[in-house]
């Protein structure tokens, strides 16, 4: 364990992490489970080769959040995430394209939260490998 962190910012670190991979890991599971109402909001939002990015995503998504959770190569992998998540929100959350109203409203509100959520990402993918406490 790294001297200079102290217990409170160790369990701090260690739970904002595990939050941050929760946030990827159950909708990559529910992309699977919900495979074909996935292909389908996909196609609505013209997402190209859904075939080709709907696994990846899901790979990246579980297999991503997992490794964030667990610490394993934590900067690279929140960088990923950051990314994906840049993707996503152009993507599926284009409240830029829609009327005015409670939906547009909606997909702002998911947009900015994914602001948020990337943020977070890159806090910990940009933290000095001094500065990050060991699992």
């Amino acid at each position: 364990m790294n001297p200079s962190i102290d217990a409170s910012q160790r369990a701090l670190f260690l739970l904002g992490r595990g939050l941050l991979g929760l946030y990827f890991v159950l909708p990559g599971i529910t992309k699977i489970l919900g495979w074909d109402d996935t292909v389908t909001y996909m196609a609505a939002h013209d997402v190209p080769m859904i075939s080709v990015l709907l696994p990846l995503t899901i790979v990246i998504q579980i297999g991503g959040g997992l490794a964030l959770m667990v610490g394993f190569r934590a900067s690279a992998v929140a960088f990923v995430l950051a990314g994906l998540t840049l993707v996503i929100n152009i993507y599926m959350h284009n409240f830029w394209g829609m009327d005015e109203g409670l939906a547009r409203d909606h997909e702002t509100q998911n947009f900015v939260k994914n602001l948020g959520i990337m943020a977070g990402l890159l806090v910990v993918a940009g933290l000095p490998a001094q500065a990050k406490p060991s699992t």
